[in-house]
């Protein structure tokens, strides 16, 4: 049967006031769909090892060496057998230093949610179509993401002594890159045509971004900013190692005089804490999805 017979027949088979099917594209003569590009045998073989060489020379770059290992363990097991029973000396103390370290995470995450809410619109492509405006707002964040927030504390407990000052400037400005790139890109995924649709209305740049962008990505946004308050909650336990405040300081003390059993405590305490704002933090996130 030939196409036109074909064609014929189901003209003939569509029933009555049915929309008519969509012409069919006719590939030109000769012509075959393009088949993927593969690297050549010789080609994967060569990568392969580059890869291998690549991944040894990292091991012995970090110096791994199971016999050190398998000589460690035993000593670890003997100081968890000295640290039973936790000690409860000092208990005040030591959720004081807790609860700073929650305060050091909460206060540098929302300043950094505010400033990144202001960063991400010049850094979003949808928003900020400008090359000379977008990229200078990226290479900002990419600048303080890329500069982790112990070394952030480090030099802010230079500038402004010791204590959780330090360490809140530290965690705010890390995460400021970090949060600003993730709101851009929770920006850029969103349908343009909301968008659109309002700057046809005549709206400027600030409304349309607070009354047609807001509402759809904010749900995204919180489940950005709880996912960085977990993560800030982990990272500020050790900035008190720099001494920029929070329960890391203690847990350095401990670890320095042996004193296993007031490590188990501080221990213990940083388990329930984190496991509580992960336990809260899931629930937000649940409560918005």
């Amino acid at each position: 049967m030939t196409d036109t017979a074909a064609e014929l027949g189901a003209e003939r088979d569509r029933p009555a006031g049915a929309p008519p099917p969509p012409p069919q594209r006719a590939e030109p003569p000769g012509r075959t769909p393009l088949a993927p590009r593969r690297l050549p045998r010789v080609g994967q073989a060569t990568l392969a090892l580059v890869l291998v060489a690549g991944f040894v020379l990292c091991v012995r770059l970090a110096e791994i060496d199971p016999r050190a290992l398998a000589e460690g363990l035993p000593k670890m097991a003997g100081w968890a057998a000295r640290a039973w029973p936790p000690s409860l000396e000092g208990l005040d103390l030591l959720l004081l230093r807790a609860a700073e370290t929650v305060a050091i995470a909460v206060v540098g995450t929302t300043a950094a949610a505010l400033a990144a809410l202001v960063a991400c619109v010049p850094a979003a492509r949808n928003l900020t179509p400008a090359r000379l405006v977008r990229l200078p707002a990226r290479w900002l964040l990419n600048a303080c993401r890329g500069i982790d927030s112990f070394v952030f504390a480090l030099l802010f407990v230079a500038a402004v002594g010791l204590g959780p000052f330090a360490g809140t400037l530290g965690v705010a400005l890390h995460t400021f890159g970090s949060m600003g790139k993730l709101f851009a890109e929770t920006i850029e995924g969103t349908p343009a045509g909301p968008l659109e649709a309002a700057e046809l209305t005549g709206a400027s740049r600030l409304k349309v971004v607070r009354w047609a962008l807001l509402p759809d990505v904010l749900p995204g946004l919180v489940s950005v900013g709880l996912y960085m308050l977990e993560f800030n909650i982990r990272a500020s336990i050790v900035l008190g190692v720099v001494g920029a405040g929070g329960i890391g300081q203690q847990l350095k003390n401990a670890i320095d005089l042996l004193n296993f059993p007031r490590l188990l405590t501080i221990v213990v305490i940083i388990v329930a804490m984190v496991a509580a704002v992960d336990q809260l933090s899931a629930r937000l996130r649940d409560r918005l999805a």
